[in-house]
């Protein structure tokens, strides 16, 4: 392959949203790549070449770079709360793909490197309240991060800044915040707010049991990108001379977790009683994008309202969940 795009982790949520995304801007030369067998990819095109290789491993990363001047590295192991949470080590383990895949990059001489990160780098004590109104990203340091999951994306974009410096590798550092829609996970323990809401609520309207249980006390506070915002932020960000830092990717259009299933509830027509299970795992009780960064540099901020998304995104999960039914 000559001139190549490689997308690893793309048999997941926003890896096969890209991979459709760069196939609709007429690239031709695409690489694939994910650990999952194929009939697990949440979305897989024909027309590229599909490789299922685990890239924890260091000769999976050089062949997967072969021939590839951009690498968007979308890899990792995550989930929502209840998976993070319970799963530290294996999060962590996730430093293995980023650092083979970076080093795998500079021996292929890779021209551009997108790597991944997550709001989850940010400091702890700067999420303690809901009424937060935004994360700039200065806020990562002192660091004090997500445990596991989150000390990992920290230092693997440390890691990217250093291949940078030290080996003239072009990395850019995108820091998601909560991705949502269509074609992603929305059950078996990996899912995200969003998406949970949107089955629990279903699931709750087609058992005619009016009830839902709600992680914590419901009112935690996030905000929600719909996945066609971030894909149009990825290319920006990923093709921009000026953004040569971390920086945030993500809505500013701040809810608590009542507040999203009130919106699902709008959106199916129903009112459910609500559990707290105060137990469970509810991540820090408040967090939101600052984006005057990313306005300045990229004039990027999403154009999608969380209720069309969640409206589209509950349509796409109820035809999941009906399907022969």
């Amino acid at each position: 392959m000559k001139n190549g795009i490689l997308v690893a982790g793309a048999g997941g949520f926003i890896g096969g949203h890209l991979v459709a995304d760069l196939l609709r801007k007429g690239h031709k030369q695409i690489r694939a790549v994910d650990i999952k067998p194929f009939d697990e990819w949440y979305q897989r095109f024909p027309e590229v070449e599909n490789l299922q290789l685990d890239l924890q491993l260091k000769d999976a990363c050089e062949r997967s770079a072969s021939g590839i001047d951009q690498i968007y590295n979308l890899a990792c192991n995550m989930g929502g709360m209840g998976f993070i949470e319970n799963n530290r080590c294996l999060c962590m383990l996730s430093v293995l793909i980023n650092t083979h895949l970076l080093m795998a990059a500079q021996k292929a001489g890779v021209k551009r490197y997108f790597y991944a990160s997550s709001a989850c780098v940010y400091a702890a004590d700067k999420q303690t309240d809901p009424n937060i109104t935004g994360l700039r990203e200065s806020d990562a340091y002192p660091a004090m991060p997500e445990d596991g999951y989150g000390w990992e994306k920290l230092f693997s974009e440390r890691l990217c800044r250093h291949f940078t410096e030290d080996f003239g590798l072009i990395t850019r550092v995108p820091r998601f915040h909560n991705v949502y829609g269509p074609h992603g996970t929305y059950d078996g323990g990996r899912e995200k707010a969003p998406a949970a809401v949107c089955r629990k609520v279903i699931a709750a309207k087609l058992a005619g049991k009016h009830e839902i249980e709600i992680w914590g006390n419901g009112e935690q506070t996030r905000s929600f990108m719909y996945i066609d915002d971030c894909i149009h932020g990825i290319d920006l960000i990923m093709h921009s001379d000026k953004v040569t830092f971390p920086i945030n990717l993500g809505s500013t259009e701040k809810v608590s977790i009542n507040q999203l299933v009130d919106i699902v509830e709008d959106i199916a027509g129903i009112k459910l009683k609500r559990r707290y299970n105060l137990s469970a795992p509810k991540g820090v009780n408040g967090r939101n994008s600052e984006n005057t960064l990313i306005k300045k540099t990229l004039g990027w901020e999403p154009c999608i309202p969380l209720r069309v998304g969640m409206e589209k995104t509950y349509n796409w999960i109820l035809g999941e969940m009906t399907k022969g039914a």
